[in-house]
Protein backbone atom coordinates (compact mmCIF):
# COMPACT_ATOMS: atom_id res chain seq x y z
CA UNK A 1 0.00 0.00 0.00
CA UNK A 2 1.41 3.33 -1.01
CA UNK A 3 2.62 5.25 2.18
CA UNK A 4 1.55 8.98 2.56
CA UNK A 5 3.24 10.68 4.65
CA UNK A 6 1.10 12.54 7.19
CA UNK A 7 0.06 13.23 10.69
CA UNK A 8 -2.81 12.16 12.75
CA UNK A 9 -4.09 15.32 15.09
CA UNK A 10 -4.93 13.87 18.44
CA UNK A 11 -7.32 16.11 20.61
CA UNK A 12 -7.26 15.08 24.13
CA UNK A 13 -10.08 16.77 26.27
CA UNK A 14 -11.00 16.64 29.59
CA UNK A 15 -15.41 17.66 30.09
CA UNK A 16 -15.41 19.92 33.20
CA UNK A 17 -17.84 19.32 36.13
CA UNK A 18 -18.50 20.48 39.68
CA UNK A 19 -18.37 17.37 41.01
CA UNK A 20 -17.00 16.99 44.04
CA UNK A 21 -16.44 12.94 45.69
CA UNK A 22 -15.64 13.02 49.21
CA UNK A 23 -13.79 10.30 51.47
CA UNK A 24 -15.55 8.64 54.34
CA UNK A 25 -13.39 6.13 55.12
CA UNK A 26 -10.14 7.90 55.81
CA UNK A 27 -8.44 6.10 58.89
CA UNK A 28 -8.41 9.15 61.02
CA UNK A 29 -11.39 10.34 59.98
CA UNK A 30 -10.88 13.06 57.80
CA UNK A 31 -12.70 13.76 54.60
CA UNK A 32 -11.19 14.90 51.19
CA UNK A 33 -12.42 16.60 48.14
CA UNK A 34 -11.03 16.23 44.54
CA UNK A 35 -12.91 18.77 42.58
CA UNK A 36 -13.16 17.78 39.07
CA UNK A 37 -11.25 20.51 36.81
CA UNK A 38 -11.06 20.82 33.27
CA UNK A 39 -7.71 20.14 31.25
CA UNK A 40 -6.67 20.61 27.71
CA UNK A 41 -4.24 18.96 26.23
CA UNK A 42 -3.06 18.92 22.26
CA UNK A 43 -0.96 16.26 21.62
CA UNK A 44 0.42 14.86 17.69
CA UNK A 45 0.55 11.51 16.78
CA UNK A 46 0.70 9.03 13.81
CA UNK A 47 -1.63 6.95 12.97
CA UNK A 48 -1.22 4.00 10.71
CA UNK A 49 -3.79 1.75 8.57
CA UNK A 50 -2.11 -2.04 9.33
CA UNK A 51 -5.12 -3.21 6.65
CA UNK A 52 -2.70 -5.25 4.64
CA UNK A 53 -1.39 -8.46 5.57
CA UNK A 54 1.90 -8.74 6.53
CA UNK A 55 4.62 -7.71 9.53
CA UNK A 56 6.25 -4.05 9.68
CA UNK A 57 8.03 -2.00 12.10
CA UNK A 58 7.27 1.23 14.08
CA UNK A 59 9.09 3.04 16.67
CA UNK A 60 7.85 4.63 19.96
CA UNK A 61 10.20 8.05 21.08
CA UNK A 62 9.92 9.75 24.71
CA UNK A 63 7.92 12.46 25.38
CA UNK A 64 8.89 15.96 27.05
CA UNK A 65 7.95 13.75 30.40
CA UNK A 66 10.15 10.47 29.66
CA UNK A 67 12.44 12.43 26.96
CA UNK A 68 14.87 9.54 27.30
CA UNK A 69 12.96 6.58 26.76
CA UNK A 70 12.54 4.64 23.70
CA UNK A 71 10.31 1.38 21.61
CA UNK A 72 9.86 -0.74 18.85
CA UNK A 73 6.98 -2.47 18.07
CA UNK A 74 6.59 -5.20 15.40
CA UNK A 75 2.83 -5.18 13.84
CA UNK A 76 1.39 -8.05 12.27
CA UNK A 77 -2.06 -8.00 10.32
CA UNK A 78 -3.32 -11.49 10.14
CA UNK A 79 -6.97 -13.40 10.44
CA UNK A 80 -8.49 -10.39 10.67
CA UNK A 81 -6.80 -8.81 14.00
CA UNK A 82 -3.30 -6.99 14.17
CA UNK A 83 -0.70 -8.60 16.88
CA UNK A 84 1.80 -5.42 18.25
CA UNK A 85 5.27 -7.19 20.17
CA UNK A 86 6.65 -4.41 21.54
CA UNK A 87 9.86 -3.35 23.27
CA UNK A 88 10.47 -0.48 25.43
CA UNK A 89 13.83 0.64 27.03
CA UNK A 90 15.16 3.29 29.13
CA UNK A 91 12.40 3.50 31.43
CA UNK A 92 11.93 4.50 35.01
CA UNK A 93 9.36 3.83 37.69
CA UNK A 94 5.57 5.57 37.11
CA UNK A 95 5.95 7.24 40.94
CA UNK A 96 8.14 10.27 39.34
CA UNK A 97 5.36 11.50 37.83
CA UNK A 98 3.24 11.58 41.71
CA UNK A 99 2.10 9.62 44.26
CA UNK A 100 -1.25 8.28 42.32
CA UNK A 101 0.72 6.42 39.54
CA UNK A 102 2.19 2.96 39.83
CA UNK A 103 2.13 1.25 36.50
CA UNK A 104 2.35 2.05 32.95
CA UNK A 105 -0.26 1.24 29.93
CA UNK A 106 -0.40 1.40 26.32
CA UNK A 107 -3.28 2.45 24.34
CA UNK A 108 -4.42 2.39 20.35
CA UNK A 109 -6.12 5.76 19.46
CA UNK A 110 -8.48 5.45 16.94
CA UNK A 111 -8.93 8.00 13.91
CA UNK A 112 -12.46 8.63 15.74
CA UNK A 113 -11.04 9.39 19.07
CA UNK A 114 -11.43 6.44 20.90
CA UNK A 115 -8.89 5.28 23.30
CA UNK A 116 -8.33 1.73 24.03
CA UNK A 117 -6.34 0.08 26.89
CA UNK A 118 -3.99 -2.87 24.99
CA UNK A 119 -2.41 -4.22 28.30
CA UNK A 120 0.24 -3.07 31.07
CA UNK A 121 3.79 -2.43 30.53
CA UNK A 122 5.73 -4.30 33.62
CA UNK A 123 9.25 -3.10 34.34
CA UNK A 124 12.39 -5.03 34.55
CA UNK A 125 14.90 -2.55 35.20
CA UNK A 126 14.22 -0.08 32.89
CA UNK A 127 12.70 -2.34 29.83
CA UNK A 128 9.76 -3.87 29.55
CA UNK A 129 7.82 -6.09 26.86
CA UNK A 130 4.34 -6.34 25.62
CA UNK A 131 2.72 -8.88 23.41
CA UNK A 132 -0.89 -7.43 22.52
CA UNK A 133 -3.74 -8.18 19.69
CA UNK A 134 -6.22 -5.88 18.67
CA UNK A 135 -9.20 -5.86 16.32
CA UNK A 136 -8.67 -2.20 14.89
CA UNK A 137 -6.87 -1.89 12.17
CA UNK A 138 -6.12 2.10 11.96
CA UNK A 139 -4.61 3.62 15.25
CA UNK A 140 -1.77 5.34 17.04
CA UNK A 141 -0.16 4.27 20.46
CA UNK A 142 0.56 5.98 23.05
CA UNK A 143 1.82 4.80 26.84
CA UNK A 144 0.77 6.61 29.88
CA UNK A 145 1.46 6.29 33.54
CA UNK A 146 -1.40 4.64 35.40
CA UNK A 147 -2.24 4.41 38.69
CA UNK A 148 -3.48 0.57 38.02
CA UNK A 149 -3.66 -1.66 34.68
CA UNK A 150 -7.40 -1.32 34.36
CA UNK A 151 -8.02 2.29 33.86
CA UNK A 152 -10.88 2.76 31.53
CA UNK A 153 -9.57 6.26 29.91
CA UNK A 154 -6.07 7.32 29.58
CA UNK A 155 -4.44 10.01 31.59
CA UNK A 156 -2.93 13.69 30.93
CA UNK A 157 0.95 11.52 31.72
CA UNK A 158 1.94 10.61 27.96
CA UNK A 159 5.26 9.40 28.27
CA UNK A 160 5.73 7.44 24.45
CA UNK A 161 4.39 7.85 21.05
CA UNK A 162 4.84 6.10 18.17
CA UNK A 163 6.89 7.42 15.35
CA UNK A 164 6.29 6.02 11.59
CA UNK A 165 10.12 4.66 10.57
CA UNK A 166 11.28 5.31 6.60
CA UNK A 167 10.36 1.07 5.91
CA UNK A 168 6.83 0.84 7.89
CA UNK A 169 4.16 -0.20 5.69
CA UNK A 170 0.62 0.66 5.72
CA UNK A 171 -0.85 3.82 5.28
CA UNK A 172 -0.78 7.15 7.47
CA UNK A 173 -3.72 8.49 7.80
CA UNK A 174 -3.85 12.52 8.36
CA UNK A 175 -7.41 13.21 10.76
CA UNK A 176 -8.15 15.75 13.15
CA UNK A 177 -9.92 13.55 15.63
CA UNK A 178 -10.85 13.87 19.33
CA UNK A 179 -10.45 11.82 22.19
CA UNK A 180 -11.49 12.23 26.42
CA UNK A 181 -8.09 11.91 28.67
CA UNK A 182 -9.28 10.63 32.08
CA UNK A 183 -13.04 12.65 32.36
CA UNK A 184 -13.11 12.40 36.34
CA UNK A 185 -9.98 14.42 37.46
CA UNK A 186 -5.94 14.39 36.87
CA UNK A 187 -4.62 12.51 39.29
CA UNK A 188 -2.08 14.54 40.79
CA UNK A 189 -5.10 16.55 42.29
CA UNK A 190 -6.01 13.93 44.81
CA UNK A 191 -3.21 14.85 47.12
CA UNK A 192 -2.62 10.98 47.26
CA UNK A 193 0.00 10.00 49.68
CA UNK A 194 2.78 7.71 48.56
CA UNK A 195 1.79 3.70 49.17
CA UNK A 196 4.14 1.07 50.35
CA UNK A 197 7.42 1.27 49.29
CA UNK A 198 8.06 -2.20 50.15
CA UNK A 199 10.17 -3.65 47.61
CA UNK A 200 8.64 -7.11 48.57
CA UNK A 201 4.56 -6.50 48.00
CA UNK A 202 3.63 -6.90 44.22
CA UNK A 203 3.08 -4.12 42.25
CA UNK A 204 -0.87 -6.21 41.92
CA UNK A 205 -1.61 -5.35 44.98
CA UNK A 206 -0.50 -2.40 45.11
CA UNK A 207 -2.15 -1.49 41.70
CA UNK A 208 -5.26 -2.65 43.81
CA UNK A 209 -4.38 -0.55 47.16
CA UNK A 210 -4.60 2.76 44.66
CA UNK A 211 -7.80 1.58 42.57
CA UNK A 212 -9.47 1.43 46.54
CA UNK A 213 -8.16 4.58 47.38
CA UNK A 214 -8.95 6.04 44.39
CA UNK A 215 -12.03 4.57 43.97
CA UNK A 216 -13.37 5.96 47.79
CA UNK A 217 -12.40 9.37 46.51
CA UNK A 218 -14.47 9.15 43.40
CA UNK A 219 -17.40 8.02 46.07
CA UNK A 220 -17.55 4.42 44.62
CA UNK A 221 -18.44 3.31 48.48
CA UNK A 222 -21.44 5.13 48.41
CA UNK A 223 -22.95 5.15 44.52
CA UNK A 224 -21.60 1.69 43.40
CA UNK A 225 -22.04 -0.24 46.79
CA UNK A 226 -21.89 -3.74 45.27
CA UNK A 227 -19.38 -2.76 43.14
CA UNK A 228 -17.02 -1.66 46.16
CA UNK A 229 -18.70 -4.52 48.47
CA UNK A 230 -17.20 -7.27 45.11
CA UNK A 231 -13.81 -5.38 44.77
CA UNK A 232 -13.09 -4.95 48.72
CA UNK A 233 -13.82 -8.80 48.85
CA UNK A 234 -10.91 -9.59 46.41
CA UNK A 235 -8.85 -7.03 47.77
CA UNK A 236 -9.21 -8.83 51.07
CA UNK A 237 -8.46 -11.78 49.45
CA UNK A 238 -5.45 -10.51 47.80
CA UNK A 239 -3.99 -8.92 51.24
CA UNK A 240 -4.84 -12.06 53.33
CA UNK A 241 -2.76 -14.13 50.15
CA UNK A 242 0.31 -11.72 50.76
CA UNK A 243 -0.06 -11.82 54.45
CA UNK A 244 0.39 -16.19 54.68
CA UNK A 245 3.02 -15.58 52.17
CA UNK A 246 0.64 -17.28 49.54
CA UNK A 247 2.49 -15.41 46.03
CA UNK A 248 0.75 -16.82 43.76
CA UNK A 249 -2.63 -16.56 44.74
CA UNK A 250 -1.91 -12.59 44.62
CA UNK A 251 -2.06 -11.45 41.54
CA UNK A 252 -5.41 -13.25 40.14
CA UNK A 253 -7.37 -11.63 43.26
CA UNK A 254 -5.48 -8.30 43.34
CA UNK A 255 -6.31 -8.16 39.44
CA UNK A 256 -9.99 -8.71 40.45
CA UNK A 257 -10.24 -5.96 43.05
CA UNK A 258 -8.16 -3.47 40.36
CA UNK A 259 -11.03 -4.25 37.58
CA UNK A 260 -13.57 -4.54 40.15
CA UNK A 261 -12.86 -1.15 41.49
CA UNK A 262 -12.71 0.23 38.26
CA UNK A 263 -15.90 -0.91 37.47
CA UNK A 264 -17.02 0.68 40.66
CA UNK A 265 -15.33 3.82 39.66
CA UNK A 266 -17.34 4.12 36.24
CA UNK A 267 -20.91 3.24 37.92
CA UNK A 268 -20.01 6.13 40.60
CA UNK A 269 -18.92 8.61 38.08
CA UNK A 270 -22.01 7.50 36.38
CA UNK A 271 -24.51 8.13 39.26
CA UNK A 272 -23.26 11.04 40.73
CA UNK A 273 -23.54 13.42 36.83
CA UNK A 274 -27.22 11.56 36.98
CA UNK A 275 -27.52 12.98 40.46
CA UNK A 276 -25.94 16.01 39.45
CA UNK A 277 -28.58 16.28 36.19
CA UNK A 278 -31.51 15.57 38.50
CA UNK A 279 -30.98 18.07 40.74
CA UNK A 280 -30.10 20.14 37.94
CA UNK A 281 -33.53 19.40 36.95
CA UNK A 282 -35.08 19.57 39.77
CA UNK A 283 -34.02 23.49 40.15
CA UNK A 284 -34.51 24.37 36.92
CA UNK A 285 -38.43 22.69 37.47
CA UNK A 286 -38.31 24.58 40.88
CA UNK A 287 -37.31 27.53 38.97
CA UNK A 288 -40.24 27.46 36.45
CA UNK A 289 -42.62 26.54 39.25
CA UNK A 290 -42.07 29.84 41.13
CA UNK A 291 -42.16 31.41 37.66
CA UNK A 292 -45.27 30.15 36.68
CA UNK A 293 -46.62 30.70 39.82
CA UNK A 294 -45.95 34.40 39.60
CA UNK A 295 -47.02 34.45 36.56
CA UNK A 296 -50.62 33.24 37.83
CA UNK A 297 -50.68 35.58 40.28
CA UNK A 298 -50.07 38.17 37.57
CA UNK A 299 -52.79 37.58 35.57
CA UNK A 300 -55.41 36.87 38.46
CA UNK A 301 -54.70 40.54 39.31
CA UNK A 302 -54.69 41.57 35.53
CA UNK A 303 -58.00 39.35 35.43
CA UNK A 304 -59.95 41.16 38.85
CA UNK A 305 -59.12 44.91 37.24
CA UNK A 306 -60.45 43.98 33.78
CA UNK A 307 -63.26 42.42 35.48
CA UNK A 308 -64.10 45.49 37.36
CA UNK A 309 -63.52 47.43 34.79
CA UNK A 310 -65.91 45.16 32.62
CA UNK A 311 -68.63 45.29 35.38
CA UNK A 312 -68.17 49.29 34.76
CA UNK A 313 -68.97 48.92 31.43
CA UNK A 314 -71.42 46.46 31.63
CA UNK A 315 -73.81 48.65 33.80
CA UNK A 316 -73.25 51.63 31.12
CA UNK A 317 -73.64 49.06 28.34
CA UNK A 318 -77.13 47.66 30.06
CA UNK A 319 -78.55 51.40 30.45
CA UNK A 320 -77.70 52.44 26.87
CA UNK A 321 -79.08 48.48 26.14
CA UNK A 322 -82.48 49.20 27.39
CA UNK A 323 -82.99 52.62 25.89
CA UNK A 324 -82.32 50.95 22.44
CA UNK A 325 -84.60 48.32 23.18
CA UNK A 326 -87.40 50.90 22.95
CA UNK A 327 -86.27 52.02 19.76
CA UNK A 328 -85.69 48.45 18.39
CA UNK A 329 -88.94 47.00 19.34
CA UNK A 330 -90.84 49.46 16.52
CA UNK A 331 -88.27 48.96 14.11
CA UNK A 332 -88.80 45.03 14.52
CA UNK A 333 -92.67 45.70 14.17
CA UNK A 334 -92.40 47.48 11.41
CA UNK A 335 -89.19 45.20 9.74
CA UNK A 336 -91.93 41.94 10.84
CA UNK A 337 -94.83 43.48 9.24
CA UNK A 338 -92.45 43.97 5.92
CA UNK A 339 -91.04 40.49 5.80
CA UNK A 340 -94.40 38.49 6.20
CA UNK A 341 -95.69 40.80 3.10
CA UNK A 342 -92.53 39.78 1.89
CA UNK A 343 -92.37 36.29 2.30
CA UNK A 344 -96.41 35.96 1.03
CA UNK A 345 -95.20 37.52 -2.01
CA UNK A 346 -92.42 35.07 -2.45
CA UNK A 347 -94.74 32.08 -1.47
CA UNK A 348 -96.90 33.13 -4.35
CA UNK A 349 -94.23 33.91 -6.76
CA UNK A 350 -92.84 30.13 -5.41
CA UNK A 351 -95.84 28.66 -5.93
CA UNK A 352 -96.80 30.05 -9.54
CA UNK A 353 -93.59 28.86 -10.70
CA UNK A 354 -93.71 25.79 -9.47
CA UNK A 355 -96.98 25.05 -11.44
CA UNK A 356 -94.75 26.44 -14.42
CA UNK A 357 -92.40 24.13 -13.69
CA UNK A 358 -94.89 20.98 -13.36
CA UNK A 359 -96.61 22.02 -16.61
CA UNK A 360 -93.40 22.48 -18.62
CA UNK A 361 -92.30 19.08 -17.35
CA UNK A 362 -95.51 17.65 -18.13
CA UNK A 363 -95.16 19.20 -21.72
CA UNK A 364 -91.37 17.61 -22.36
CA UNK A 365 -92.44 14.08 -20.79
CA UNK A 366 -94.97 14.01 -23.65
CA UNK A 367 -92.68 15.23 -26.27
CA UNK A 368 -90.17 13.22 -25.18
CA UNK A 369 -92.92 10.22 -25.48
CA UNK A 370 -93.74 10.84 -29.04
CA UNK A 371 -90.06 11.08 -30.09
CA UNK A 372 -89.25 7.71 -28.49
CA UNK A 373 -93.10 6.40 -29.94
CA UNK A 374 -92.70 7.50 -33.49
CA UNK A 375 -88.69 6.31 -32.97
CA UNK A 376 -89.71 3.08 -32.46
CA UNK A 377 -91.60 3.41 -35.44
CA UNK A 378 -89.53 4.27 -37.53
CA UNK A 379 -87.22 1.34 -36.34
CA UNK A 380 -90.27 -1.12 -37.00
CA UNK A 381 -90.96 0.18 -40.46
CA UNK A 382 -87.60 0.28 -41.14
CA UNK A 383 -87.31 -3.47 -39.94
CA UNK A 384 -90.50 -4.42 -41.79
CA UNK A 385 -88.89 -2.84 -44.72
CA UNK A 386 -85.71 -4.25 -44.75
CA UNK A 387 -87.46 -7.84 -44.23
CA UNK A 388 -89.29 -7.18 -47.15
CA UNK A 389 -86.38 -6.05 -49.41
CA UNK A 390 -84.06 -9.17 -47.91
CA UNK A 391 -86.78 -11.90 -48.84
CA UNK A 392 -86.67 -10.14 -52.17
CA UNK A 393 -83.12 -11.67 -52.26
CA UNK A 394 -82.96 -14.67 -49.66
CA UNK A 395 -84.99 -16.54 -47.42
CA UNK A 396 -85.51 -14.39 -44.63
CA UNK A 397 -87.37 -14.10 -41.29
CA UNK A 398 -87.82 -12.17 -38.32
CA UNK A 399 -86.64 -13.37 -34.70
CA UNK A 400 -85.74 -11.41 -31.40
CA UNK A 401 -82.00 -12.11 -32.44
CA UNK A 402 -82.50 -9.43 -35.92
CA UNK A 403 -83.53 -10.35 -39.69
CA UNK A 404 -82.26 -14.09 -40.36
CA UNK A 405 -81.04 -14.03 -43.86
CA UNK A 406 -80.77 -17.70 -44.89
CA UNK A 407 -78.16 -18.96 -47.40
CA UNK A 408 -79.04 -22.73 -48.44
CA UNK A 409 -76.83 -25.13 -48.90
CA UNK A 410 -77.45 -24.59 -53.06
CA UNK A 411 -75.30 -21.62 -53.13
CA UNK A 412 -72.00 -23.73 -52.59
CA UNK A 413 -71.03 -26.44 -54.39
CA UNK A 414 -70.85 -29.76 -52.33
CA UNK A 415 -68.34 -30.09 -49.10
CA UNK A 416 -67.00 -26.90 -50.30
CA UNK A 417 -67.59 -23.20 -49.41
CA UNK A 418 -66.54 -21.02 -52.74
CA UNK A 419 -69.39 -19.14 -53.24
CA UNK A 420 -71.10 -20.13 -56.66
CA UNK A 421 -72.12 -16.96 -58.76
CA UNK A 422 -75.48 -16.78 -57.66
CA UNK A 423 -74.57 -16.41 -54.67
CA UNK A 424 -72.47 -13.75 -55.25
CA UNK A 425 -74.90 -11.96 -56.71
CA UNK A 426 -77.74 -12.14 -54.02
CA UNK A 427 -74.99 -11.33 -51.55
CA UNK A 428 -74.20 -8.00 -53.65
CA UNK A 429 -77.82 -6.79 -53.64
CA UNK A 430 -77.62 -7.38 -49.75
CA UNK A 431 -75.08 -5.69 -49.24
CA UNK A 432 -76.17 -2.77 -51.05
CA UNK A 433 -79.52 -2.72 -48.73
CA UNK A 434 -77.43 -2.89 -45.95
CA UNK A 435 -74.67 -0.22 -47.17
CA UNK A 436 -77.59 1.96 -47.30
CA UNK A 437 -78.96 1.77 -43.54
CA UNK A 438 -75.40 2.35 -41.34
CA UNK A 439 -75.72 1.03 -37.85
CA UNK A 440 -76.69 -2.52 -39.32
CA UNK A 441 -74.50 -5.70 -37.55
CA UNK A 442 -73.95 -8.55 -39.36
CA UNK A 443 -73.15 -11.96 -37.94
CA UNK A 444 -72.31 -14.86 -40.54
CA UNK A 445 -73.15 -18.22 -38.90
CA UNK A 446 -72.45 -21.76 -40.43
CA UNK A 447 -74.47 -24.59 -40.09
CA UNK A 448 -73.73 -28.19 -41.77
CA UNK A 449 -75.89 -31.75 -41.71
CA UNK A 450 -74.46 -34.84 -39.86
CA UNK A 451 -72.66 -36.23 -42.48
CA UNK A 452 -69.23 -36.28 -41.87
CA UNK A 453 -66.98 -36.34 -38.56
CA UNK A 454 -67.46 -33.25 -36.38
CA UNK A 455 -63.94 -31.80 -36.93
CA UNK A 456 -64.84 -31.64 -40.98
CA UNK A 457 -68.20 -30.25 -40.27
CA UNK A 458 -67.11 -27.63 -37.93
CA UNK A 459 -64.36 -26.78 -40.35
CA UNK A 460 -66.04 -26.13 -43.74
CA UNK A 461 -69.28 -24.63 -41.39
CA UNK A 462 -66.57 -21.76 -40.36
CA UNK A 463 -65.21 -22.09 -43.59
CA UNK A 464 -68.57 -21.30 -45.49
CA UNK A 465 -69.21 -18.23 -42.71
CA UNK A 466 -65.77 -16.76 -43.36
CA UNK A 467 -66.39 -16.98 -47.63
CA UNK A 468 -69.52 -15.14 -47.18
CA UNK A 469 -68.01 -12.32 -44.17
CA UNK A 470 -64.98 -12.25 -46.83
CA UNK A 471 -67.35 -11.17 -49.99
CA UNK A 472 -69.27 -9.11 -47.89
CA UNK A 473 -66.48 -6.89 -46.75
CA UNK A 474 -64.99 -7.26 -50.50
CA UNK A 475 -68.72 -5.58 -51.23
CA UNK A 476 -67.57 -2.38 -49.10
CA UNK A 477 -69.01 -3.17 -45.86
CA UNK A 478 -67.19 -2.28 -42.77
CA UNK A 479 -64.84 -5.54 -41.58
CA UNK A 480 -65.39 -4.32 -37.70
CA UNK A 481 -69.51 -4.98 -38.22
CA UNK A 482 -69.69 -7.93 -39.49
CA UNK A 483 -68.38 -11.36 -37.38
CA UNK A 484 -67.80 -15.07 -38.24
CA UNK A 485 -68.70 -18.42 -36.79
CA UNK A 486 -68.87 -21.75 -37.35
CA UNK A 487 -71.53 -24.58 -35.15
CA UNK A 488 -70.83 -27.13 -37.54
CA UNK A 489 -73.62 -29.47 -37.18
CA UNK A 490 -74.58 -28.67 -33.69
CA UNK A 491 -77.41 -26.78 -34.37
CA UNK A 492 -79.88 -28.31 -37.09
CA UNK A 493 -82.52 -26.67 -38.41
CA UNK A 494 -84.66 -30.07 -39.53
CA UNK A 495 -84.70 -33.55 -38.81
CA UNK A 496 -81.15 -35.20 -39.88
CA UNK A 497 -82.88 -38.20 -41.22
CA UNK A 498 -83.74 -37.22 -43.98
CA UNK A 499 -82.23 -35.64 -47.22
CA UNK A 500 -84.45 -32.64 -47.23
CA UNK A 501 -84.00 -32.04 -43.77
CA UNK A 502 -80.25 -32.45 -44.24
CA UNK A 503 -80.66 -30.06 -47.08
CA UNK A 504 -81.95 -27.62 -44.44
CA UNK A 505 -79.40 -28.27 -42.15
CA UNK A 506 -76.93 -27.44 -44.46
CA UNK A 507 -77.01 -23.18 -44.61
CA UNK A 508 -75.31 -20.00 -43.80
CA UNK A 509 -77.59 -17.65 -41.58
CA UNK A 510 -76.90 -13.97 -41.38
CA UNK A 511 -78.37 -12.12 -38.68
CA UNK A 512 -79.12 -8.86 -39.47
CA UNK A 513 -79.59 -6.45 -36.15
CA UNK A 514 -78.92 -3.29 -34.69
CA UNK A 515 -80.42 -0.27 -32.97
CA UNK A 516 -81.88 1.52 -35.64
CA UNK A 517 -84.24 -1.89 -36.23
CA UNK A 518 -85.19 -2.10 -33.07
CA UNK A 519 -86.72 -5.56 -31.54
CA UNK A 520 -88.85 -8.08 -33.53
CA UNK A 521 -91.31 -6.99 -35.70
CA UNK A 522 -94.83 -6.79 -33.29
CA UNK A 523 -93.07 -7.33 -30.22
CA UNK A 524 -94.66 -6.17 -26.65
CA UNK A 525 -91.82 -3.36 -25.29
CA UNK A 526 -90.33 -3.18 -22.50
CA UNK A 527 -91.95 0.23 -20.30
CA UNK A 528 -89.30 3.19 -19.41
Amino acid sequence: MRRIAALCVVWIALSATAVFAQDQSQPQGQSLQAPVIQINVTRTIQAVNYMAKGSTRIDFRGTALLPQATGQAKVEAKNGAVSINANFDNLSGAGQFGAAYLTYVLWAITPEGRANNLGQLVLDGQKSKVQVTTRLQTFGLIVTAEPYYAVSFPSDEVVLENIVRADTKGQVDAVDAKYELLQRSRYKDLNLAPLDDDPNVPLDLLQARNAKRIAQLRGADKYAADSWAKASDALTRAEDYETRKQKKSVPSAARDAVQSYEDAITISVKRQDDERLAKEREAGAQREAQAKSEQEAEAQRRALAEKQQAEAEKQQAEAEKQKMQAELAAAKEAQARAEAQKAQAEAEKAQAEALAKQQAAQEQAEREKEAAEKAEREKQELRATLLAQFNKILETRDSPRGLVVNLGDVLFATAKYDLRPEARERLAKLSGIVLAHPGLNLTVEGHTDYVGSDAFNQTLSEQRAQSVRQYLIDQGLDAGTITAQGFGKTMPAADNSTAEGRQKNRRVEIIVSGEVIGTKIGATQTPQ
